[in-house]
């Protein structure tokens, strides 16, 4: 419960801060006739619908097993994850689009209306609070092992890196004057394509905790490894690993001289589970299968 609330704590923070730049960003983006801003704006919009989505699963992915969920509700949080990489990667092409009917335009003859400096302070302005509110929802996520955390701070690191962009595409077409204003809608291309990268990296980290990929080869070599450091318990094999949200399942066989009592068994077997829970979390689930020696 207490992780839970750290969660929605977190995103709440990012939520209000979403809101005011989203406000900021449009009235910039629109006052300060610039494609890239309004871009920029969209993007703050999908970040503050996505935090919606992070604080309804958050909250549903916290329940704990019941009869029709024996391993719990962990996986409602990797689907918050993916939901949040689709929105990120439809607001990408939305950006891109946007930016390439007007570079068309442009390349057809019609004369683009350079920005004004409202919408560069907007730019910076959002490259500042979004860099932070990164910085502090990673830093949360890895505090939390949240799926859903890391996937919203990358939301935030992507719209700094937007902001980037837009500042870019904007000071350029200030700066170098009216040959110059297609930089603007330049940019909001070069910013959609960048975004689309960043929701393709984190549909792919998703779909493997989705679709029950295994946890990667040092990891599972790490797990072995404390096997093979309890007394009299050797050859750990048929070793299944797979996310369940922010917690880890491990499955295995192991072998035990063919004179180990019951008993004895299972106490080798409940130091194994201990040593793993120390690594991996308390409520790492762990299923071992005991077998002779042969």
């Amino acid at each position: 419960m207490q992780r839970e609330k750290e969660i929605v704590r977190v995103t709440l923070w990012g939520s209000a801060a979403n809101v005011a730049l989203v406000v900021f960003k449009f009235v910039a983006g629109i006052m300060g006739n610039s494609a890239a801003m309004v871009a920029d704006a969209v993007h703050s919009l999908s970040d503050f619908l996505t935090d919606i989505i992070v604080l309804v699963f958050v909250r549903i992915s916290a329940k704990p097993q019941d009869e029709s969920h024996d391993y719990g509700h962990g996986k409602y949080e990797t689907i918050a994850s993916f939901i949040i990489a689709m929105a990120l990667g439809v607001a990408s092409i939305g950006i891109i689009v946007s930016g390439c009917k007007q570079f068309a335009a442009w390349l057809q003859g019609a004369d683009l209306e350079a920005p004004h400096a409202i919408a560069l302070w907007a730019a910076l302005l959002s490259i500042l609070v979004k860099e932070l509110l990164y910085q502090y929802t990673v830093r949360k996520g890895r505090q939390l092992d949240s799926q859903a955390l890391k996937s919203n701070a990358w939301h935030h690191r992507s719209d700094a890196l937007s902001s980037i962009g837009a500042a870019i595409g904007i000071g350029g077409a200030l700066l170098l004057g009216n040959r110059w204003t297609v930089l603007d809608p330049i940019a909001s291309i070069v910013v959609g394509a960048m975004l689309i990268k960043t929701a393709v990296d984190l549909l792919r980290g998703s779909m493997d905790d989705l679709t029950e990929c295994s946890l990667p080869a040092e990891t599972e070599q790490e797990i072995i490894a404390i096997v093979k450091s309890v007394p009299n318990v050797s050859d750990p094999h048929n070793l299944r690993t797979r996310r369940l949200g922010n917690r880890i399942a491990i499955e295995m066989h192991v072998r035990m001289t063919g004179s180990t009592t019951l008993a004895e068994a299972h106490q080798h077997a409940s130091l194994i589970e201990q040593r793993l829970r120390e690594r991996f979390g308390a409520t790492t689930h762990i299923t071992i299968h005991m077998e002779p020696e042969k």
